[in-house]
């Protein structure tokens, strides 16, 4: 089982370190590989998100998103999207956005000669619109997950509460505009401000869009008289439903994405090793994992895995909005992810073995009334 789910990745991962020593030698193996390590650690929760969503997709959109999507994840997101971004807002052409890229100024200057700026500098400076967009988004992910009643919480002294406040109609939405408006008012810089709300708000509308387009057309083909309350509720679906649920599961990578690619340069500014290490070697591992929990099932054995991960995008969602205006560690960033899956894991693991005494216990009563 190992070997067949990870077996392709670890495959690729070869292929990328050894087009990496080609490209530029040890060090760049070791920055790759440092890279790949990097994006595994970050995305650790995003594996598990993605596995509570495509555990409800058809077998046909499992192999969609394990396709199609890698390639999304490889190429849009860690090489074409960075580019795409300093071709945009330092109002370059494609070319010259490729250019400077692969050829940064000398001795670690932040602008060319003729005034363009760096790779890392034009991509440093659209992190306003990068980590208003994906805060909200994530955001918008935490806080429709933590407003519901479910059957089995967590840290209940805190989510019990926080259900019985979600019935309270587009709850989610006020505390997220809020959070926005707070992050705008507070840490952002002034020149900042509208470009942060409005990014903000494209991220809060597109997780509505997707959240509201996959609810509506699971109702219509599965016939159902109530509607689901977000993509991570939606029974196992197909067609449009499940289209939706692939757009929803590429905009939710993106997010994740934002993080690692902005962190990457504090390791190195060359796209090709980052695009080897983030993409070739961490976005394909965090896909065999995620392929892994679904077939194995783990989410159903260790069922407070779901609820550490949604903690784990709050903390994130927090993180990216908290950055506008304090540099905030990508090692913390990561950190927060980890410890809350294992806190998750361990819980769930307590979980099992008392349920197990339980059951062993129960003979015996029954014996002795």
């Amino acid at each position: 089982m190992l070997s067949r789910t990870f077996g392709i990745s670890f495959l690729v991962s070869a292929v990328a370190l050894l087009v990496a020593f080609l490209y530029g030698g040890p060090q760049a193996l070791v920055l790759a590989t440092i890279l790949g390590v990097f994006e595994v650690s970050m995305s650790f929760d995003n594996a598990v998100i993605n596995a509570t969503v495509l555990q409800r997709m058809n077998e046909f959109w499992q192999k969609m998103f394990l396709t199609v999507g890698i390639l999304i994840a490889v190429f849009g997101m860690r090489l074409v999207f960075p580019l795409a971004v300093v071709w945009i807002t330092a109002g370059l052409d494609p070319v010259r956005a490729i250019h400077i890229a692969l050829n940064p100024p000398a001795d670690g200057a932040t602008h060319f000669a003729d005034g363009s700026p760096s790779y890392e500098t034009a991509l440093t400076a659209a992190h306003p619109q990068i980590a208003a967009f994906g805060g909200m988004f994530l955001m918008m992910l935490f806080l429709n997950f933590i407003f519901s009643e479910r059957e089995i919480t967590w840290l209940s002294w805190l989510e019990r509460p926080l259900a019985r406040a979600g019935k309270l109609d587009q709850l989610a939405v006020v505390v997220a505009l809020g959070a926005l408006l707070a992050a705008a008012a507070f840490l952002a810089d002034d020149a900042h401000i509208p470009t942060v709300l409005f990014a903000g708000v494209l991220g809060l509308g597109s997780y509505i869009l997707i959240d509201g387009l996959g609810a509506m057309f699971n109702v219509d083909e599965d016939d159902e008289d109530t509607e689901p309350a977000g993509p991570t509720e939606l029974a196992k679906t197909t067609g449009k439903a499940a289209f939706f649920l692939f757009l929803y599961l590429e905009v939710l990578d993106a997010s994740f994405s934002f993080d690692g690619v902005i962190g990457a340069f504090a390791i190195t500014s060359d796209p090709i090793i980052i695009a080897l290490g983030l993409g070739f070697i961490g976005a394909m591992f965090v896909r065999s994992i995620t392929i892994f929990l679904v077939r194995q099932g783990t989410l159903s054995d260790y069922v407070y895995l779901e609820h550490g991960a949604h903690w784990a995008i709050g903390a994130l969602a927090a993180i990216l909005l908290i950055s506008l205006g304090i540099h905030v560690d990508e090692i913390l960033t990561g950190l927060i992810g980890v410890v809350l899956i294992a806190a998750a894991f361990v819980s769930s693991i307590i979980r099992n073995r008392r349920a197990t005494e339980h059951q062993a216990d129960q003979p015996s009563t029954v014996a002795t009334n």
